[in-house]
């Protein structure tokens, strides 16, 4: 039985329910359903193909084509689902809900799944993706000088019971010139969003939500709009942290880096750290001197978030003294912090 799916229904099928993407692996790569599985009806150049049939000779010809290409296909496209869904049960999309789904509904149909096709296909999927950024969320941005140990403070609060959306996880990035950490891959822009939606669906609108302070850039992922404005103008929690305490923080997460790597990226920000200060921070560490290295590089990062908190709102933001970057503690500090600015909003009326 094949039944037509609207986009909110596909969302909300029994996540027993394995998804299907008959779209090309080009296609499938540049972005898709998270936990998607591909079945590509055609291979990239095939689709190219059928495309050109379609624009310069028509339609029927086309379909021809199209079934010329898959003729010896059908049977383990028939297999490939069974090994996804053992009980028959899926869920079946192409780009815009047409003949690539449609075909495919129909010969799982024929063999006794029960398929579940999503009108519109990934087109309408990607329209309500770029919805969910204009939703309003609860958001509380946890800020704080480099080396604050932010993002593991972040994960101590999801582990107590916090909503939190770990955008940097999400971007595979750290955010800085060195945020790579010589190995993450960053997703396509497309994927991240669809990513970041598919956590975004998920949370309780009544909670708060916490958020890293982020530029509206992580590597060279962008957050999307809506929900990088509410960032601004959410109320920002400052975890100030010594120095020291930050230094050796930094230390322990990148001082275990190729030195290679660690040298190119000092090079990339040597406009801002001046020719002198650049050939200093890359002779520490040539020499073994992560301590050195971090407290150079420090000197710009901890200029340029100050530049960008003095021109957030100040009224929305408060300051918590740590004494070190331990995230355990400084999550229970923030859980504190919450209760008092939750009270406070409850009593303005927000």
């Amino acid at each position: 039985m094949i039944k037509n799916t609207g986009i909110n229904t596909f969302l909300q099928l029994d996540s027993s329910i394995p998804v299907v993407d008959v779209r090309t692996p080009a296609e499938f790569a540049q972005g898709h359903i998270c936990g998607a599985h591909n079945i590509p009806l055609f291979s990239n150049e095939e689709r190219v193909q059928v495309g050109t049939t379609y624009k310069q000779v028509g339609r029927e010809q086309a379909i021809l084509l199209g079934f010329d290409l898959t003729g010896s296909k059908w049977s383990g496209f028939i297999k490939q689902a069974l090994e996804i869904s053992p009980d028959k049960k899926i869920a079946v999309h192409c780009w815009r809900g047409g003949m690539r789904s449609g075909a495919m509904a129909w010969c799982l149909d024929l063999y006794g799944f029960e398929v579940y096709l999503l009108t519109g296909g990934y087109k309408h999927y990607r329209r309500k993706t770029q919805d969910t950024f204009a939703e309003m969320f609860n958001i509380r941005v946890l800020g704080g000088l480099t080396g604050s140990g932010k993002t593991k403070v972040l994960h101590q609060l999801k582990a107590l019971g916090e909503q939190v959306i770990d955008l940097e996880g999400l971007a595979q990035h750290q955010g800085s010139a060195f945020g790579s950490m010589n190995g993450l891959e960053q997703p396509t822009q497309e994927q991240f969003e669809n990513n970041l939606a598919a956590v975004l669906r998920l949370l309780d609108r009544e909670r708060s939500v916490w958020v890293e302070d982020e530029s509206i850039t992580i590597g060279k992922r962008f957050i999307p709009n809506g929900l990088f404005h509410q960032m601004r103008i959410a109320p920002l929690i400052v975890l100030k942290v010594p120095p020291e305490e930050r230094v050796e923080f930094l230390v322990g997460e990148y001082g275990v880096l190729d030195k290679d790597f660690l040298k190119e990226c000092t090079q990339k920000i040597w406009k801002r750290l001046g020719p002198e200060q650049t050939k200093n921070a890359i002779n520490a560490i040539d020499e073994d001197r992560m301590a050195d290295f971090i407290r150079i590089v420090l000197v710009y990062y901890d200029k340029s978030y100050r530049n960008g908190l003095a021109k957030r709102d100040q009224t929305k933001i408060m300051e918590i003294n740590a004494d070190s970057a331990d995230a355990m503690a400084n999550a229970g500090l923030i859980i504190a912090q919450q209760i008092v600015l939750t009270s406070s909003e409850k009593l303005h009326g927000h």
